[in-house]
């Protein structure tokens, strides 16, 4: 990055104008293919504009300055301005020591200027334990939580409860239901509009032993408001006690009732009002409603369709209640207010014509001075052996999150989560899970730090080596091997990894490059082992090429705890 910014100080144009689209758009990365070079970069694209040039002639004058600097042998245009570069393996030398040193915090950078940034996930409806697709954003949101940490963001964790609303009701009535078969009053099992899972049921047991049946036949009116509470209670502390086995847990937790009562509706509807961005008009008939079942009637409206959003969208309906959009754009107007311009929503993909109407009305209450990403999770179809795996009745016809943490373990589950992008659907095998092979992905990166911390033990169980100082011994530039300077590349190139996913969002990338680092030194550890005893760790004769494989190992153990620890999966020193 450094070359890159020396060649763009040679313009005219002042380095106020490019420095922080450097800083924020500018990657460097492997290219696809390891024959275009060791790294590719993306600068000429990104600054030619703001240096005054074409991106070409930018990424001509790039090829012809970056050789020679910070350790680049050649430099060469590839398409349409990108710049490919080879790099000296003794460049990537000095990363080895340094992540050693940092450990697990290895790549940890400033990059976020501890920017406040709000995350919220999960936000699953209060009315019943959560299902394997919440179990995905729940991994989803707290490893993007962990990623912008890692990078230097202020993140605050924060879970939106849904306790308002008709889907509350219905707990309330379902809870009711079930107090009145416990105290032999009903003996038909919930109905139609009812929830059916028997997780209420122990919640009705204490209920009945707390007042003796006191609400068997009281009227609705008299007992809904205390069903609704003790029923958002409970179900929270089944929510709570599902996310907690997976390590999850939120800096803030804010009730959309609460919100409500405070006034934050009208409010935020005020501000619109005040800058003339409401209006009372009939909405254009929803998608899905044909015939006469839809009544065209007037109601207040957004001028969402000035800010992006296809449509102006209501506010309150005909009958005088806030529609459950008003509800949302006083909670992101709140967090607004609460300090963050910059806003992350985990949500499942059934809510994807959703996003737009929210950023329409975030843009229009902060003046266009916050922002808002959502990131989509898939669904997930949990198998065994390819088979699809039953749904419980008892939890409400659902793969309960709990059932499968239980079989397979948080680690397994939080690393396969995000082994594919969350936009597309996943397919989570039971057996493939829980299987100790290569072909399993959280198993062979775990084992692969596992094989380095048992390397190390060796060490002290061998006489010759048992006073090898590594930091001092090793001779890196006998790692010559293209293997070695494979591993080398990774190690060093880790913290422009974990930057570019930060700056992406996404998470999934250290997965994939734990997995591919993973891979690259099984293969070199086999081939010492088996085929190749020139590339054995442990060569007692040979006391430098010893120690700098001892110390590429420990760099790779490096990377590999540091991105363990963004995805919150356990780096174990022993594999069982």
């Amino acid at each position: 990055m450094e070359a890159v910014r020396q060649v763009a100080a040679t313009s005219s144009v002042p380095s106020g104008d490019w420095e922080p689209l450097l800083q924020r758009a500018v990657t460097l990365s492997p290219p696809r293919d390891p024959a275009h070079g060791d790294l590719a970069t993306n600068a000429s694209l990104v600054l030619a504009k703001r240096v005054g040039m074409s991106p070409q002639d930018f990424a001509d004058l790039l090829a012809r300055a970056l050789p020679g600097a910070a350790g680049i042998e050649s430099a060469e245009t590839a398409g349409p301005g990108f710049v490919n570069l080879r790099i000296a393996p003794s460049a990537w030398i000095p990363a080895l020591r340094t992540a050693v040193a940092a450990g697990a915090d290895y790549g940890r950078s400033g990059m976020g200027e501890a920017t406040p940034i709000n995350v919220e996930y999960v936000s699953a409806n209060p009315t019943g334990p959560l299902h394997v697709g919440h179990g995905r954003g729940a991994v989803l949101g707290d490893a993007t939580a962990a990623l912008l940490a890692f990078a230097g963001f202020n993140v605050t964790r924060e879970y939106y409860i849904n306790d308002a609303g008709g889907q509350i009701d219905q707990l309330a009535r379902s809870l009711h239901h079930r107090y009145r078969m416990a105290a032999g009053a009903e003996r038909a099992p919930p109905g139609e509009g009812l929830y059916p899972g028997e997780y209420l049921k122990a919640v009705a047991d204490e209920l009945l032993a707390s007042d003796g049946g006191q609400m068997v036949s009281a009227a609705e009116n008299v007992w809904l408001e205390q069903f609704r509470e003790t029923g958002v209670g409970a179900m929270m502390k089944l929510i709570d006690r599902d996310l907690a086995q997976l390590g999850i847990r939120f800096d803030v937790f804010v009730s959309e009732r609460d919100l409500r009562e405070a006034g934050c509706v009208d409010d935020a509807v005020g501000v619109l009002a005040e800058r003339d961005l409401v209006y009372t008009g009939v909405p254009p008939r929803p998608k899905g409603e044909a015939g006469e079942a839809w009544e065209p009637r007037p109601q207040l409206l957004f001028r969402a369709s000035r800010f992006g959003d296809d449509a102006d969208r209501p506010l309150r309906r005909a009958n005088g209640e806030w529609t459950y959009f008003a509800g949302d754009l006083a909670y992101h107007f709140d967090k607004f207010r609460r300090g963050f311009s910059e806003q992350i929503n985990v949500w499942g993909a059934d809510h994807g014509g959703y996003a737009k109407r929210v950023r329409a009305g975030l843009a229009a209450l902060s003046e266009d001075s916050a922002s808002l990403d959502v990131k989509f999770c898939q669904l997930v179809r949990v198998t065994r052996a390819g088979q699809p795996v039953r749904m419980s009745k008892r939890d409400g016809n659902i793969v309960t999150l709990e059932s499968v943490i239980r079989e397979v373990g948080p680690d397994v589950f939080r690393f396969l989560m995000l082994m594919r992008r969350p936009d597309a659907p996943l397919d989570f095998d039971l057996s493939e899970a829980v299987r100790q092979s290569k072909d399993n992905p959280v198993y062979y990166v775990q084992y692969a730090h596992a094989r380095i911390c048992s390397v190390f033990r060796r060490v002290q169980d061998h006489g010759e080596l048992r006073d090898l100082d590594v930091a001092s011994e090793a001779e890196p530039t006998l790692l010559t091997d293209p293997r070695e300077v494979a591993l080398m590349r990774e190690v060093a190139l880790w913290p422009e990894q974990v930057e570019a996913a930060a700056r992406a969002r996404e998470p999934h990338r250290i997965a994939f490059q734990l997995s591919e680092l993973a891979a690259r030194y099984h293969g070199l550890w086999t081939a010492g082992a088996r085929g190749e005893p020139s590339l054995r760790t442990l060569t007692p004769g040979d006391r430098p090429r010893t120690a700098a494989r001892l110390l590429l190992a420990d760099a790779v153990r490096a990377v590999l705890r540091a991105g363990l620890s963004i995805l919150g999966v356990t780096p174990v020193e022993e594999m069982r």
